[in-house]
């Protein structure tokens, strides 16, 4: 196992800079994902670890190594692209051992690496036949197998499964994380920009924009207390419904009021004390949001139902703004249909108005 350290790393090209003293810390056996939206920079920091990417000022270190300035064939690292990259000429076998064949391997050690991670990745069966006699899913796993056999210390993944189709995304990154778990925690840093992805295989999430880290923390923490509004609106499917309103005291407490609408704040676990007439966005889950008979929000007009077989999906607005609920797919609702909904406070954020940071 190995752990990887980016220590105050700044990263241009001519003039152009891409990060700016960026830190990033992952221990020995970590799962890490790299999440967010193209062009935030995640994949040039995965090459600057890599060593594909040079940087211009701090330090890189795997296992307590500086290897900032060292080749990226001796950094003990192992690379899966979104390309699979793999020789047609070549059969699923000696895709997998050329690398080990190029390092002047013993054939018997080469053998018994190839066999293992092939065992490990499924594909004994399909070691003699050419990648244009498998499926995509088959090439990508070709793919981590031929990093796999280098028995190296850290795993770098660069969106691997971006170029399937979805029912084969599902099933490599079940398989991914089935690998994870048979390496005996190897340490493995994985760049998505599939939220999915991120939540199903991480063990810390790193969410980035614009070259700069938002938020780092499981995934629970990231879903239930995101940092900023990016983070809230970037992470969950459906997104979180964002409602603008303001900060008041009651008389009972401090309240959230948006219009004539009044949630009440006694539970919210403020970071820092607010500001009464604070002006502030709060943030709810879909799912967090209740069809109930009596409520504190009543007079939402349901516009759009979307089905999705176990959930069904209810987009509703009123004056204040539209909202989507979560709830059961045996649920029914009709556009024009009149609702009232229930908010747990427990389960809202609240984010200022001014920073979009969470309060």
């Amino acid at each position: 196992m190995s752990s990887v350290s980016v220590r105050d790393v700044t990263v241009a090209f001519e003039a152009v800079q891409v990060f700016d003293g960026l830190s990033l810390d992952i221990s020995e056996g970590e799962f890490i994902v790299l999440l967010g939206p193209s062009g935030c920079g995640k994949s040039t920091l995965l090459n600057a670890i890599a060593g594909l990417l040079d940087v211009a000022e701090g330090q890189i270190w795997i296992n307590g190594r500086n290897v900032t300035w060292e080749e990226p064939k001796d950094r003990g690292i192992a690379m899966v692209f979104q390309s699979y990259a793999l020789y047609p000429r070549m059969s699923v076998r000696e895709n997998m051992s050329f690398g080990l064949k190029m390092a002047k391997t013993p054939r018997p050690e080469i053998e018994k690496r190839v066999a293992k991670a092939a065992e490990l990745l499924q594909i004994a069966p399909l070691l003699d036949r050419r990648p244009d006699q498998l499926s995509g899913g088959q090439r990508q796993r070709v793919a981590i197998g031929r990093a796999l056999v280098r028995d190296a210390a850290v795993f770098l993944f660069d969106e691997p499964l971006s170029n399937l189709d979805a029912k084969l995304r599902n099933e490599l990154r079940v398989e991914i994380k089935r690998l994870h778990a048979r390496l005996g925690k190897t340490t493995m840093v994985y760049v998505t920009h599939d939220q999915i992805e991120a939540m199903t295989l991480a063990d810390r999430i790193v969410v980035m924009k614009e070259q700069k880290i938002q938020q780092i923390g499981t995934p629970d923490e990231i879903y239930h207390r995101p940092a900023n509004l990016f983070v809230a609106g970037f992470v969950g499917s459906p997104q979180m419904n964002f409602i603008k309103g303001r900060i008041e005291n009651t008389g009972e407490g401090l309240s959230f009021l948006a219009g004539d609408r009044r949630l009440s704040l006694s539970a919210y676990p403020f970071a820092t004390a607010p500001q009464t007439g604070q002006d502030v966005v709060l943030g709810v889950r879909p799912e967090h949001l209740e069809i109930a008979r009596d409520g504190a929000w009543p007079g939402f007009k349901v516009d759009i139902v979307e089905p999705m077989g176990a959930d069904t999906v209810i987009w509703c607005s009123d004056p204040v703004g539209s909202v989507q609920v979560r709830t059961t797919g045996s649920r029914k609702a009709m556009p024009g249909e009149s609702l009232t909904l229930h908010i747990d406070p427990t389960q809202v954020s609240l984010f200022s108005a001014e920073t979009g940071e969470r309060l």
